[in-house]
């Protein structure tokens, strides 16, 4: 019988992990080395002891609605897409609503997690922390690790020639940057065109004398401004929609994702991305086609080699004088803490069941929170994972025998293993891995049942933006305010901008509703269909299930 949990680490994952762990009556302690909560959300100006924090200007690229706790709405005088300050300030409120900080020993590193040796019969671990040079060793019955997967940087360097022998220039990855002052008057070249190497890029052109970007694959950009100035995610990230994508063939659906892209700029015109593209990443930057068109930044293809003082291209430029190479190159996961055998239970978190479980672990008592690539909030993964994970601790919940959970495994690993630079391609629908997490530990919304006793509700689940509201309708962890925060979410996205009002004469309720009555007859369709063939049933190999 679980009791005693051990989280490691108080950034996002361990916060909802303490928290699902009082909602399941278990006994959560915390570990967490610096001071402070919050995890690389937490910005420091140093990196003592190795830690990871964000850059000081940094905006979060899913909006509040779509990435906040899913029992805890922001506050709606916070804007739609929060700086790194206001995202710790709502992790506070979150921690002091639910009185989590008592479980938190800060200042306090976990050096070790071991089975015991006993494991096999009472699944027990023994965690060593470590607190101002004092040692301690613990006993707990689970363990759940929050570090998340912004650990160590990865550094391709024996990928770039001459980078570290002939270049006499400085180096360094992203995770060492903060602000633009190191960089004022230089020539910079980024390296990586991922969603940091954007943000780097645009923010060092304004002081920099020249900025060039090294993209290796295409890349589509698009804006967190979607139409009619709403979130793109609110906008985007809907049942609907999904339905849509598992529905069309994927040809056509690409097909449409590129066009929609190309509505705002032409990107095979700016070098960025080609229609014929079969391997690309999508990243979020408003400000990098301008800063393309005006010239501050200059696009690259991979770099060849490094010179003294000039980078080569594979195209055969040179671009000369270059002062600084920032590579914004991703991370790598690591576990040092954990004891050799489990950690060679997997070599990424596809190697997971469900990208949480070691399958292979004689008692489920370890779980990995928030090592998952989403095309959505992680932070909304994160605790969903919690919560199924505390369910199994509890007993709520059970896994399969391990033979299905390596089947599973090893039928949704891909066959070739890519480099953490490209681990945008392996990103997982945000909905459809929600939804089967959620699925799981039977708290998955029904919008067929939902359809025939709250129509209106419904319709906002099925056509409005997949809130995390919608996994506290049913289930363990029902939550009374889910229903009204669902139907109140775009009233909270819209209120930190009625700060000046304006006479408008168009009624936009008046067109919601006429909307959700010429979608009603699609979703009492779909939901017939659906009815009849249950083979047609949303499961993570077959699609939506209403």
């Amino acid at each position: 019988m679980v009791r005693r949990v051990a989280v490691i680490g108080a950034g996002v994952g361990g916060l909802a992990s303490i928290k699902c762990c009082l909602d399941e009556g278990l006994e959560p302690t915390c570990f967490e080395r610096s001071e402070d909560i919050g995890g690389l959300w937490c910005y420091a100006d140093s990196m003592d002891g190795g830690r990871v924090s964000v850059y000081r200007s940094v905006i979060t690229n899913t909006s509040k609605e779509m990435s906040c706790f899913s029992d805890f709405p922001c506050p709606e005088d916070f804007p739609s897409f929060l700086p790194h300050s206001l995202l710790l300030e709502y992790f506070r409120m979150y921690a002091r609503h639910f009185d989590l900080l008592r479980h938190i020993h800060f200042k306090t590193t976990a050096l070790s997690v071991r089975k015991c040796p006993d494991f096999a019969t009472s699944g027990q671990w023994e965690v060593v922390t470590e607190t101002g040079g004092v040692r301690e060793s613990h006993i707990f019955d689970a363990v759940m690790v929050c570090t998340g997967h912004y650990q160590e940087p990865y550094l391709p360097l024996a990928s770039f020639p001459g980078i570290n022998t002939c270049f006499k220039g400085q180096y360094l990855h992203s995770r060492e940057y903060k602000d633009v002052e190191a960089f004022r008057g230089k020539r910079v070249l980024v390296v990586g065109i991922g969603n940091t190497g954007g943000d780097l890029s645009v923010e060092l052109s304004r002081v920099a004398a020249k900025v060039f970007l090294s993209a290796r694959s295409s890349t589509w950009v698009f804006s967190r401004v979607s139409d009619h100035g709403f979130p793109f995610d609110m906008v985007s990230t809907t049942r609907f929609n999904h339905f849509l994508d598992w529905l069309l063939p994927s040809a056509l659906t690409k097909r449409i994702r590129f066009r929609k892209f190309n509505s705002w700029f032409n990107h095979a015109n700016y070098g960025l991305a080609s229609t014929k593209s079969s391997n690309f990443k999508v990243i979020i930057n408003e400000e990098l086609p301008f800063c393309l068109l005006s010239g501050t930044i200059v696009l690259k293809p991979n770099v060849k080699e490094f010179t003294k003082s000039s980078a080569v291209f594979e195209d055969g430029t040179t671009e000369e004088n270059i002062d600084v190479v920032l590579f914004a190159t991703g991370y790598i996961f690591s576990f040092p803490f954990l004891e050799e055998s489990v950690r060679s239970l997997f070599d990424d978190n596809r190697s997971l069941y469900k990208r949480i479980f070691p399958p292979q672990l004689e008692k489920p008592t370890l779980a990995i929170i928030g090592l998952v690539q989403l095309t959505g909030s992680v932070m909304v993964g994160a605790e969903m994972q919690a919560r199924w994970v505390t369910g199994i601790f509890a007993g709520w919940n059970k896994l399969p025998p391990t033979s299905r959970m390596m089947a599973d495994v090893l039928k949704k690993k891909p066959p070739v293993k890519r480099n953490p630079s490209e681990r945008e391609n392996l990103k997982i629908s945000f909905i459809s891995y929600t939804d089967e997490i959620a699925s799981c530990a039977g708290v998955k919304p029904s919008v067929l049942r939902l359809l025939l006793t709250d129509p209106r509700l419904a319709l906002a689940v099925f056509f409005g933006p997949c809130t995390p509201y919608q996994y506290r309708l049913v289930g363990r962890g029902k939550w009374s305010g889910a229903r009204n925060a669902i139907l109140t979410q775009w009233q909270r996205t819209l209120k930190p901008l009625r700060t000046r009002v304006v006479d408008d004469s168009s009624n936009g309720s008046d067109s919601w509703r006429w909307m959700c009555l010429l979608a009603l007859p699609v979703a009492l369709t779909a939901g017939f269909i659906l009815s009849k063939y249950p083979w047609l049933g949303w499961s993570p190999q077959a699609g939506p299930q209403l």
